[in-house]
């Protein structure tokens, strides 16, 4: 199954025979997995966030661990360590958690810095030091790091290194009445009802397969203007003391393609990077003092720096043999690229 598109169906009709609501979580993960990123997913306790995670595994036949952070957590409970075995008199390296292609960092903002910091590692390079020795990790790899945005109390904040390491922040919302309504129909009639009810639907095989076909997107050179204004306008408003990095170029870069994949498409469309900007930004930038005394969120001023910035539709228009050719997944002709 080499088709972004029919592996996301796939995914996402297995996991509805136990999860209700959540096609918005499965998407942005499956764009994560398509593009080798990491996850950061809030919510408060009981909305699914673990279980979500577990579905996705199964139904990807990926191996899977959940590491619960806590406050006396080491990193080396995450990465692993060697230890001394008397009956041999040498060392052996044992493994930590971290080795696996889907792991769970269960309320990450519960572990201190240290331990947080072991992760660092892990998501951009992924390998792992241990003794001195570095370790490659499982192919694919994606960390899913979860974190319950009310309860503050012995949690440490994850710094911005930290978070700009996340490609996308989603959440996990609280279920409208009709989903929770259908939610207790569903376990009314079977009490049981968990990850095991699911069945492995794509291999490892696939997912490669079908993170190549992401790839051959096209994206046009005035898509890539759009990113770039969108990225730069965070870094020159007054309402942000830090704006996006270069990192979350490249995130609407791929995401973007892996979106367009999924819907089908073998280019990119300016919607393609609009529904994208707040899971991106929203845990990237920092916001000004004034903005905070004015009550106003990342989520307010991203919205508001978006609503500013032209798409590229109207150089589409006013060039239609370029607006074919995209249309068509081709690329448009040099000069036309050029003159938007």
């Amino acid at each position: 199954m080499t088709d972004p598109a029919a592996l996301y169906t796939t995914i996402r009709d297995e996991m509805g025979q136990v999860l209700i609501g959540k096609e918005t979580l499965v998407k942005g993960i499956t764009i994560a997995l398509l593009t080798d990123g990491h996850i950061l997913l809030e919510g408060v306790p009981g909305v699914a966030k673990t279980t979500v995670a577990n579905l996705f595994a199964v139904t990807t036949g990926l191996a899977y661990n959940r590491i619960q952070m806590t406050p006396d957590i080491l990193p080396a409970d995450i990465t692993g360590n060697s230890i001394y075995r008397e009956q041999t008199g040498e060392f052996e390296l044992q493994k930590g958690p971290v080795f696996s292609n889907v792991v769970v960092a269960d309320e990450i903002n519960r572990a201190t810095p240290k331990t947080q910091s072991a992760l660092l590692e892990a998501m951009q390079e992924r390998t792992v030091s241990i003794e001195g020795e570095t370790l490659n990790l499982p192919d694919p790899f994606i960390v899913i790091a979860t974190q319950n945005p009310i309860e503050m109390e012995g949690t440490y904040e994850l710094p911005e290194a930290q978070r700009d390491r996340f490609q996308l922040k989603l959440t996990a919302d609280i279920p409208g009445r009709d989903e929770e309504s259908e939610l207790l129909d569903r376990f009314d009639s079977d009490p049981d009802l968990d990850p095991a009810n699911v069945q492995q639907v794509v291999d490892r095989e696939d997912v490669k397969a079908a993170q190549e076909a992401v790839t051959e997107v096209y994206i046009d050179d005035t898509i890539k203007a759009y990113i770039l204004d969108i990225v730069a306008a965070t870094r020159d408003t007054p309402d942000l003391d830090h704006g996006a990095s270069p990192r979350a170029s490249l995130a609407f870069l791929n995401t973007s393609k892996a979106r367009a994949a999924i819907e089908g498409r073998d280019y990119v469309i300016p919607e393609d990077v609009k529904v994208l900007v707040e899971p991106i930004l929203a845990h990237r930038v920092g916001l000004s003092t004034d903005a905070e005394l004015s009550n106003r969120t990342a989520r307010d001023v991203i919205s508001d720096l978006v609503a500013d910035i032209e798409p590229p539709g109207s150089s589409f228009e006013a060039e239609p043999d370029a607006a074919t050719a995209v249309q068509d997944g081709g690329q448009p002709e040099d000069d036309t690229t050029d003159a938007s």
